[in-house]
């Protein structure tokens, strides 16, 4: 039970928001599938996962939803919102993190016993993520470390193969994010074991440039499994232009997952 109600949830309680939710659910009744529950990391908002996976998921009969970041939050404040939102869906929910929302659901999963979790390019260790951005975009990563506003640029994000002016318009969407969660991303030390022991899938690119091969590797044996990685696409695998990969090859996991 103390791993999922913690002294701080009682002395000093998230404050309450209205959350940004966007849903797509299948066509039809009877579909007999768990809903699964989208979070963006940085910079990204419910937008970035409804350009394409929500869409594609719905139509492979999950209801899909996405719940946006609250403004200036920290970690313990996404995460709660993460499990608040899972909580509200009529089923047992599937948590898919993407980033540092790979992380928020990491954090997450030691409150919410959920059906399933996947971890997209996953943010979870944070020095090694941090020295990869400094490298690909230090003017854009430095001032994060010291609350101030952290960009990411193109090259991060998108492959070669993304067109430029479809990498441009996903560019203009992307919020500035300030406050203490990147400087949290980046120090953070561990995350809780999941209740309930759910399947965890990791998946990526060798090719990311904001978490390096070595990350992938590391957070899938903390699962106990191997990423399942996509060579050639960026950090952003649901906006990137082989997008409908990534997101079948977890479909697919999931349909013999909840077979068994």
């Amino acid at each position: 039970m103390s791993g999922i109600l913690r002294f701080a949830d009682w002395t000093s309680p998230v404050p309450p928001v209205e959350r940004e939710v966007a849903a797509v659910l299948p066509e039809g009744a009877g579909r007999d599938r768990p809903p699964l529950l989208f979070v963006p990391g940085l910079g990204h908002g419910p937008w970035a996962f409804a350009e394409h996976w929500l869409g594609h998921a719905a139509a492979r009969g999950f209801p899909a939803y996405a719940v946006g970041l609250r403004e200036r939050g920290d970690l313990r404040a996404y995460a709660h919102d993460v499990v608040q939102v899972a909580a509200s869906l009529p089923r047992q929910t599937v948590l898919i993190g993407h980033g540092a929302g790979a992380l928020i659901v990491a954090r997450a999963l030691g409150r919410y016993p959920a059906r399933a979790a996947v971890l997209a390019a996953p943010v979870l260790h944070g020095w090694a993520a941090l020295g990869a951005a400094l490298r690909a975009n230090p003017a854009g990563t430095l001032p994060a470390m010291f609350g101030g506003t952290l960009r990411l640029n193109r090259a991060q994000l998108f492959s070669a193969a993304l067109p430029d002016e479809r990498a441009d318009a996903y560019l203009s969407r992307m919020t500035r994010t300030a406050g203490r969660a990147p400087r949290q991303v980046a120090t953070h030390r561990t995350v809780p074991r999941p209740v309930g022991n759910p399947p965890v899938l990791v998946v990526g690119s060798p090719d990311d440039r904001v978490v390096p091969r070595s990350s992938l590797d590391r957070t899938a044996a903390g699962y106990g499994s191997a990423p399942l990685l996509f060579p050639g696409m960026g950090h952003d695998l649901m906006l990137d232009a082989d997008w409908v990969e990534p997101i079948d090859a977890i479909l697919d996991w999931l349909d013999k997952e909840l077979a068994v």
